[in-house]
């Protein structure tokens, strides 16, 4: 059987959606809020998905950004093609190619409103179903 064939072996777009909920997941763990994972592959041609999540301060967006780097690494073996605005601690953006992350500080979320430019957009459930949330 070839790997493309191997129901085991994920295609392009279900790891992409596994990099996704990972790094969603990775952000809650750290108390990130209003975290929402798009599906922008049919609306954008440089990426498949977005995840979007908000931080309470400028230490939470690095903490973030590096815990999301650390366990996508370890869950799926993939760095970032790139990180932006690490030092800024404002807007930190994560591409992996196939996912971007995007880690805000609250007010700048709020003020750019990204997920109001891709509400057309499917919102992918991110939540382990009978997950405890804090």
């Amino acid at each position: 059987m070839t790997p493309m064939s191997d129901p085991a072996v994920p295609t392009t777009d279900d790891a992409s959606e596994l990099l996704a909920l990972s790094a969603a997941r990775a952000a809650s763990d750290l108390k990130a809020f209003d975290v929402l994972v798009l599906d922008v592959g049919s609306l954008l041609s440089i990426t498949g998905y977005f995840v979007i999540a908000s931080a309470s301060n400028p230490r939470q967006v690095r903490a973030m950004v590096e815990d999301v780097e650390a366990k996508v690494k370890a869950q799926l073996g993939r760095s970032p093609v790139r990180t932006e605005g690490v030092r800024e601690q404002q807007w930190t953006l994560i591409d992996y190619g196939d996912v971007v992350v995007h880690i805000f500080l609250e007010s700048v979320r709020e003020f750019y409103e990204i997920e109001r430019l891709y509400m057309d957009a499917r919102r992918v459930e991110w939540e382990v179903p009978g997950a405890d949330s804090d």
